[in-house]
């Protein structure tokens, strides 16, 4: 592994206090290895859960097909089938398929592969900068993300059932509605999850690592508005979860370490699965991505 991902792998340091040195290390382990032509290795945290986190899986996956592409594409969508649970502690090997370079699409295809099976599999396209129409919807009235409480603040009178999410983070995170698992005591929840996030710190100018970073943050609080709608929640009641498949496109350029709002719902609920939407929007209101996932949701 790269001496980047190597430090990353490594003990956790003192990054009690999060913001850049967190941060730092999320970056640093999108620093893929490049085995070989067209194969990459990645790492997970040390601090992991059972299962590779899977905004990570996804964000590295973008990493390595990016990698094989010309620095003048950019990717506008990308498809992914979560199959397998990852193991976090072995690294993740990423194998590319160049599936077609055209005049101003190249489509590329990756496999995430550990312990010889594929858990993770990704398309993604990407476009060499064109002017065509343009419109986009608004982005809602909601509250400056500077006036709203921290994560931290949000968490801290759950902190014992909430460990994992009290603890340091790459990312700032603001809610502007209430949280689901405050939701789920009063019953009160809006139909909408709406989140203020960034970088917590300042990111490198890579284009194709502000993308990624998003791509990480949008499996953070997806799921979460399938749950809301029937006032349960992860750490608090018996429920089993995980992401099937997740598909993003990338409307306009934008910086992840600079606040975008992430709003999402969930239109339908049926069979053990549950649906998801979200909407990205810059602060300035630019509609910059969308996203929908499904998931195994099972209430037991």
């Amino acid at each position: 592994m790269t001496e980047l991902a190597r430090a990353a792998a490594s003990e956790p340091g003192d990054d009690s206090g999060g913001g850049q040195p967190v941060l730092d290390r999320l970056v640093n382990l999108l620093d893929l290895e490049k085995i070989e032509e067209n194969i990459f290795r990645g790492v997970s945290p040390p601090n992991s859960p059972t299962r590779v986190f899977g905004g990570q899986v996804a964000g590295q996956a973008l990493v390595a097909a990016g990698r094989t592409v010309p620095a003048e594409r950019h990717v506008h969508s990308l498809h992914a089938y979560f199959i397998r649970g990852g193991d976090p502690a072995v690294p993740i090997v990423y194998e590319v398929d160049r599936v077609r370079d055209g005049r101003s699409f190249t489509t590329r295809r990756v496999v995430a592969v550990q312990h010889g099976k594929a858990i993770f599999t990704l398309s993604a396209s990407f476009q060499l900068a064109e002017d065509g129409v343009e419109h986009s919807g608004e982005m809602p009235d909601v509250p400056a993300p500077e006036t709203l409480p921290t994560l931290a603040e949000r968490v801290a009178p759950y902190a014992d059932t909430l460990a994992l999410r009290a603890g340091p983070r790459p990312l700032d995170m603001r809610y502007v509605n209430q949280p689901p698992w405050v939701t789920r005591e009063t019953g009160d929840w809006e139909g909408r999850n709406r989140v203020w996030m960034k970088a917590d710190g300042v990111l490198p100018d890579d284009p194709l690592l502000h993308v990624c970073v998003l791509t990480y943050a949008s499996d953070l609080t997806l799921l979460d508005s399938v749950l809301a709608e029937h006032d349960v929640y992860w750490e608090f009641d018996r429920v089993l979860g995980a992401s099937l498949d997740h598909a993003l496109w990338f409307h306009r350029p934008f910086r992840a370490d600079e606040w975008f709002l992430y709003d999402s719902t969930s239109p339908t609920a049926s069979g053990a699965r549950g649906l998801a939407t979200g909407r990205f929007f810059a602060h300035d209101g630019g509609h910059i991505a969308t996203v929908v996932q499904e998931g195994l949701v099972r209430v037991l």
